[in-house]
C-alpha cells in the first residue's frame, strides 16, 4: 500500500515525490512509461563521452529565488547564460531582436535611442493584439516579423503565427540595447553534472518506488494506493472522451563531428528554408571539454510524443472541457504541462509542482478541535 501513486517522472512527479517522501513521510510509487526518470530534461552521456539532452537543450532559468534554493538542495550549479542566433539573409544575427541585430542586417550605425524611433517607423497599428503575427508586427513591422518570426513559427507549430494564440511570440522580448541574452533572468545556470544527476538525488528516498517502463494503464492490479497524483496528458486519463487534445511534436537527430567546436553559440535558429527549426550544441551550455563536439538537430512534426501544447481558442475550449472533468476526478491531482495544457518552462513546472505540494499538506493536515 502506497500513500501516493505519481505517474509520470518529469519535473513535477519529481519535485512532488520528493516533497511528499521528504517533507510529509509518505510512501510513494512513482511510474514512468519511459525507460528514464527525468522527464524531456533526461540528458546522458553519449558514447563519445559527451553529456547531451535526449529531447533537446534544457535551458534552466528563474526569477524565483525560492524555486532556485529548492532545486540547489539537489544540485551544484554551472553558471550559463544563454544566447541564440539566427540565421537570416546569411548572416547570424542575434535573437531577441536588439541593437546589433538590426544594425549588421540593415549595415545601419544606430543608437539605442534611433532604434525606438525606427522600430516605431516600421510597425504597424493593430486595434486589439490576439495572434502570435500581432504581437511582432505591431512592434517591429512586417519585415521582420517575415525574416525572423513566421518561418520559425509555422516551422514549430504547424500553423501560420496569425492562428495562433498571441502568448507564443510574446515570450520573445524585442530589445533596443545589445542585451544578447536569450533569457533576461536573474537565476541562470545549468546542474553541474546534469538533470540526470540532480533528479538521481531529489528521488534519493527510501519512501520514493521507482518503476520505470509501465504505463498507468498497465498498472498491475494488485498495487494499491490512497492519492493519485497525474502528470500525463489530461485528455488520455479521460479516455478522450472529448476528443484529442492537440500536440507538436519533435523529432531529434544527435550528432558528433570531430571537431572541437561547430557554432559561435549555444543554439542557432534557421527561420528561412531548413527543415530543421534549430541546432544546439552542448559544449557551449555546459561547459564541458572534449575535442570531439555533439549537436541535435530539431525537427518538429505533427505526431509523436506530446512537447507543446499548442495554443489557439479552438483548444483552448477543447482543454476547458477536460478541466471541468478534472475538477470533478475526486483524489487526483493533474499536475504540470501535458496535465493542465500549458506552455509551461521547467521553473513554473517546479513552482506548480511546489504549491500543489503545499494544497495537498493543507487539505491533509490534521484539524484542529
Amino acid at each position: 500500500m502506497y500513500d501516493w501513486l505519481i505517474v509520470g517522472a518529469g519535473f513535477a512527479g519529481s519535485v512532488l515525490a520528493e516533497r511528499l517522501a521528504n517533507e510529509a513521510g509518505q510512501k510513494v510509487l512513482l511510474i514512468d512509461r519511459r525507460d528514464h526518470f527525468g522527464g524531456n530534461a533526461y540528458d546522458f552521456v553519449n558514447e563519445d563521452g559527451i553529456l547531451i539532452h535526449r529531447y533537446g537543450p534544457h535551458i534552466f532559468h528563474t526569477n524565483s529565488a525560492d524555486i532556485f534554493e529548492y532545486l540547489s538542495r539537489f544540485t551544484e550549479w554551472h553558471p550559463y547564460e544563454h544566447r541564440v542566433l539566427a540565421q537570416v539573409d546569411g548572416q547570424l544575427l542575434p535573437i531577441p531582436i536588439n541593437l546589433d541585430t538590426i544594425n549588421r542586417l540593415y549595415d545601419l550605425n544606430l543608437t539605442e535611442d534611433e532604434l525606438v524611433d525606427w522600430y516605431a517607423s516600421r510597425a504597424e497599428p493593430i486595434d486589439e493584439i490576439r495572434t502570435s503575427e500581432d504581437v511582432v508586427v505591431a512592434k517591429v513591422g512586417r519585415e521582420l516579423y517575415e525574416k525572423f518570426f513566421r518561418g520559425y513559427t509555422r516551422k514549430q507549430w504547424g500553423v501560420d503565427p496569425s492562428e495562433l494564440d498571441r502568448s507564443v511570440t510574446a515570450r520573445i522580448p524585442t530589445r533596443t540595447n545589445r542585451d544578447d541574452r536569450y533569457f533576461a533572468d536573474k537565476f541562470q545556470a545549468m546542474p553541474r553534472l546534469g538533470y540526470t544527476a540532480m533528479f538521481a538525488r531529489m528521488l534519493a528516498s527510501e519512501n520514493i518506488t521507482i518503476k520505470l517502463n509501465l504505463d498507468f494503464s498497465d498498472l498491475p492490479a494488485d498495487v494499491r494506493y490512497r492519492h493519485l497524483i497525474f502528470t500525463g496528458p489530461v485528455d488520455e486519463y479521460f479516455k478522450f472522451e472529448h476528443g484529442r487534445l492537440p500536440y507538436r511534436s519533435l523529432r531529434f537527430v544527435h550528432k558528433t563531428l570531430d571537431v572541437a567546436n561547430y557554432q559561435p553559440a549555444g543554439t542557432v535558429n534557421y527561420p528561412q528554408g531548413e527543415d530543421y527549426t534549430r541546432i544546439t550544441e552542448y559544449k557551449h551550455i555546459t561547459g564541458q571539454v572534449h575535442p570531439k563536439t555533439s549537436l541535435t538537430y530539431e525537427y518538429p512534426e505533427a505526431s509523436g510524443d506530446p512537447y507543446y501544447p499548442i495554443p489557439c481558442e479552438a483548444n483552448a475550449a477543447l482543454y476547458k472541457k477536460y478541466e471541468s472533468l478534472a475538477a470533478g476526478a475526486d483524489g487526483v491531482w493533474f499536475v504540470g504541462r501535458l496535465a493542465t495544457y500549458r506552455y509551461y518552462n521547467m521553473d513554473q513546472v517546479v513552482g506548480q509542482a511546489l504549491a500543489t505540494f503545499r494544497r495537498i499538506q493543507a487539505q491533509h493536515a490534521p484539524r484542529q478541535t
